[in-house]
């Protein structure tokens, strides 16, 4: 992990149990990276700097801009690895308009996520409990999430397909990691529809549409959501389960997809 370009060695003083001592650690890493799509700059994000292809691809089809890597002619990341030049085999779909959003790194998304439509995903199975705390917490090991383990301060982000998490990623954003999965996806030519997200981070109106832009019907968080969030949920039909800790959770939305929940008196 010493090498890793998203995570900044450094010595520390540590206080622990009365005593001071010397120690060797690492903090997570942010720069901007800019996207570039059609020749014009699309947004500039502060990302962990690893990995930027994935995360400018996905940024692109999470703003509903491909649906998948045939539309991109021409991809390519400049050498100091701080921006991704993107070429479309189309104009990009209306105008661009950034947004700040509520991110812990100033995100941005380029739509209102208020004003936007988006299909119904597609239906599944009864979740069983157990799966979502199981898939949390492998979510959150350390081979899935080494820059967590390596120096904290960082999100993740998964998605999991029949029964199992498939893709995982990290970035000191969460917009940014939950970007990266769709962008690995495209890479890997995997259809994100009817699969379930899991992050650790929380759930507000931008990460909800991106969940309803990849098609998944249940998103799963070890935080919280916010009002919007819920509301949007409620409309596009996307089921919500949060603070998924120990042995609990609270489902806000369209609880039909978590089995066992119809046992609950009205």
């Amino acid at each position: 992990m010493r090498d890793h370009p998203s995570l900044y060695a450094l010595e520390t003083w540590e206080y622990r149990s009365g005593r001071w001592q010397r120690a060797n650690r690492f903090a997570p890493m942010e720069r901007p990276l800019a996207v570039f799509v059609n020749g014009q700059e699309a947004a500039t994000l502060m990302a962990s700097p690893h990995d930027p292809l994935s995360l400018a691809l996905g940024f692109v089809a999470n703003e509903g801009w491909i649906a998948s890597l045939e539309e991109v002619e021409i991809h390519r990341v400049c050498e100091s690895q701080d921006c991704v030049d993107l070429w479309l085999t189309h104009e990009v779909p209306g105008p661009v308009r950034r947004v700040f959003t509520s991110g812990c790194t100033g995100g941005q998304t380029l739509n209102l996520p208020s004003q936007v439509e988006v299909p119904r995903p597609p239906e599944i199975a009864p979740l069983a409990p157990d799966d979502l705390f199981r898939w949390l917490r492998d979510l959150q090991r350390p081979e899935r999430a080494p820059l967590y383990h390596g120096g904290r301060g960082v999100h993740a982000a998964g998605l999991v397909q029949q029964g199992r998490l498939v893709l995982t990623a990290e970035d000191v954003g969460r917009h940014n990691a939950l970007d990266r999965v769709r962008g690995l996806a495209l890479l890997q030519k995997m259809d994100t529809r009817g699969g379930i997200l899991v992050t650790t981070g929380r759930i507000s109106a931008e990460m909800a549409l991106k969940a309803a832009r990849m098609g998944c019907p249940v998103v799963v968080s070890r935080t919280a959501a916010t009002g919007l969030a819920v509301d949007l949920a409620q409309r596009w039909g996307l089921t919500l389960v949060v603070y998924v800790r120990g042995d609990r959770f609270w489902v806000y939305t369209h609880p039909h997809r978590i089995h066992g929940e119809g046992m609950l008196a009205r």
